[in-house]
């Protein structure tokens, strides 16, 4: 609880992935993947309720055994490749007896986010009057660097205004990535928006070293690589 509101976490962890099968379970420096978001969320001070919602039966068991709550088994038609991810926050958010007024969303392809960034970023939304927070990276490449390719010419084509685009980067104005470890929002505002992205929703900005997200092998060799920092090491212990 912050500020007297009450928040829900939810984990959302499906059996099915097309690029890493199993990624979610996948063991990363001797613990599954999906351990590195639940020990984190389990010491956050403000956090009152951290629930998974999956529907396959092995992440079910490993989740439990990590100590997250599995109040229900979701739908198989809310864990296909072609499912909103809204909709199993939805779901859960429907299917719990007690309601809460905040509502975050913790994906397990985002190990490195720590308990400092999910009540840092809890602590921060408490401080505004938006109804949505989600947690950002700074770009690393400005889209006013990016082109589109036409025709049969294959002829760049600048993706913003093309005035900008040859400044020097640090004259660049500053852009940032959705890096996909919080979503956070008032509970009543993502029922009737169904996204936690719209232009009411405010930023809390992460390191780029916290903001992996898995979603390849090449990002869990990155991911092994930097738990190799001392840094690193620190924090996930």
């Amino acid at each position: 609880m912050i500020d007297s509101q009450t928040i829900l976490a939810i984990i959302p962890a499906r059996g099915q992935s097309k690029q890493v099968p199993r990624k979610n379970i996948r063991a990363v420096n001797g613990k599954p993947l999906i351990a590195w978001t639940i020990e984190a969320a389990r010491k956050s001070a403000y956090i009152d309720r951290l629930i998974l919602s999956s529907e396959d039966a092995e992440i079910i068991r490993v989740a439990e055994k990590l100590g997250c709550e599995v109040p229900f088994v979701r739908p198989s038609e809310l864990a296909a490749d072609d499912t909103p991810g809204i909709l199993p926050v939805l779901h859960a958010i429907e299917n719990m007896p007690r309601k809460y007024d905040l509502v975050m969303l913790l994906q397990p392809t985002s190990p490195l986010r720590t308990t400092e960034d999910i009540d840092g970023c809890l602590a921060f939304f408490a401080q505004t009057t938006a109804p949505a927070c989600v947690s950002v990276v700074r770009a690393d490449k400005s889209p006013y660097w990016h082109y589109r390719v036409t025709g049969n010419d294959h002829l760049l084509q600048p993706l913003l205004p093309a005035d900008l685009g040859d400044r020097p980067r640090q004259l660049l104005p500053e852009t940032v990535l959705l890096n996909g470890a919080i979503y956070l929002a008032r509970t009543p505002w993502l029922m009737k928006t169904r996204t936690f992205v719209t232009e009411q929703t405010s930023a809390y900005r992460m390191p780029k070293e916290r903001s992996i997200d898995i979603d390849s092998e090449l990002d869990f060799a990155l991911l092994a690589s930097l738990l190799k920092k001392p840094e690193q090491q620190n924090a996930s212990g």
